[in-house]
């Protein structure tokens, strides 16, 4: 007999698979530089930019000579998903007094925390990913350090740091980034920084009174120069349990698109592979032993950097 596949062998819930696929921490960013994309097998290739498009050729064509002729392709490095899985339990006792109160669905409950706490490692994955220098090649790194610190009102210059690497992308992909993802405590500096308030000011994005009151996400993004920014605000406990900003006080630009348009040759900096139809919530059980519904959650999922001259990390933004 044909030995049953893992998947399966599975029984999905499908209507806790809904709440987990719907379910979104507002905290977690890293989508914005790593977008998802649906894969239908557990390894593959990295989809990589070509830059065939760049280059110049003879077309000129004399009568009943051959057209000239390019190759279309892609290649890249391999990508592998790994799978994250976690049990949610409830006791019998908790999910019996809870069904007790209307409005509280212990099972949905269970689910979107389990959940939760798996997109919290794939976001420190991406976090991990998107601030290490050695991923970046040298022209599209900094380290700031000192007074150059955007934490220094007065020399500091994050105007001219960021334009440095909105440039350094386009120089290298023909493309500026679009999104800027920052840490919580990056945010908290660049919203009142006064270089910045009078430069909003001066070109009109706020009105005068503006001046002493921190500036909006927005308003940074159209002094940037850049579509979207994002502030990371999730928080994780270290190995002494003190909580630490997984974003760290990193800055990273980026041009990022989705798979689609990639696979027309346009450069993109990073994608999150996951497998088709996960994550998912198999079948709660229930488990004698210890009188509790345990609900079991599982994704497939990785994160990659598909093109990273296509983002450009400011490190160390603010001390």
């Amino acid at each position: 007999m044909t030995q049953m596949t893992p998947g399966a062998a599975r029984v999905v819930d499908p209507v806790l698979t809904t709440v987990a696929r719907g379910y979104r921490n507002e905290n977690y960013i890293g989508m914005k530089l790593f977008p998802y994309v649906p894969v239908g097998a557990r390894g593959g290739k990295i989809i990589t930019f070509d830059k065939s498009a760049w280059r110049q050729y003879n077309m000129a064509r004399a009568p009943g000579s051959n057209v000239k002729r390019i190759n279309v392709g892609f290649s890249g490095s391999n990508f592998a998903l790994t799978q994250h899985a976690l049990e949610g339990q409830v006791p019998i006792e908790i999910e019996e007094e809870a069904s007790a109160v209307p409005g509280i669905d212990m099972a949905s409950t269970t689910v979107m925390t389990t959940k939760d706490i798996i997109d919290l490692r794939l976001e420190i994955a991406q976090a991990n990913l998107a601030t290490t220098l050695a991923n970046y090649g040298a022209g599209n790194k900094v380290t700031l350090a000192g007074t150059s610190r955007w934490s220094d009102y007065v020399n500091s210059n994050p105007i001219g740091d960021v334009a440095a690497g909105r440039n350094a992308i386009r120089k290298v992909t023909g493309k500026r980034p679009n999104v800027m993802a920052m840490g919580a405590d990056v945010w908290e500096i660049l919203q009142y920084h006064p270089k910045l308030v009078d430069a909003a000011v001066l070109k009109g994005v706020v009105g005068l009174n503006a001046n002493g009151v921190g500036l909006s996400v927005e308003q940074l993004a159209k002094l940037f120069n850049v579509k979207e920014i994002v502030v990371g605000d999730a928080i994780t406990l270290d190995a002494s349990d003190t909580p630490v900003d997984v974003w760290g006080k990193d800055v990273v630009l980026a041009y990022t698109e989705t798979a689609t348009l990639a696979a027309r040759g346009t450069p993109s900096y990073g994608y999150t592979y996951r497998l088709k139809n996960y994550p998912l919530v198999e079948q709660a059980y229930h488990e004698k032993n210890t009188r509790s519904w345990i609900y079991p959650v599982i994704d497939e999922v990785e994160p990659v950097i598909s093109g990273a001259e296509a983002g450009y990390l400011i490190k160390s933004a603010v001390e």
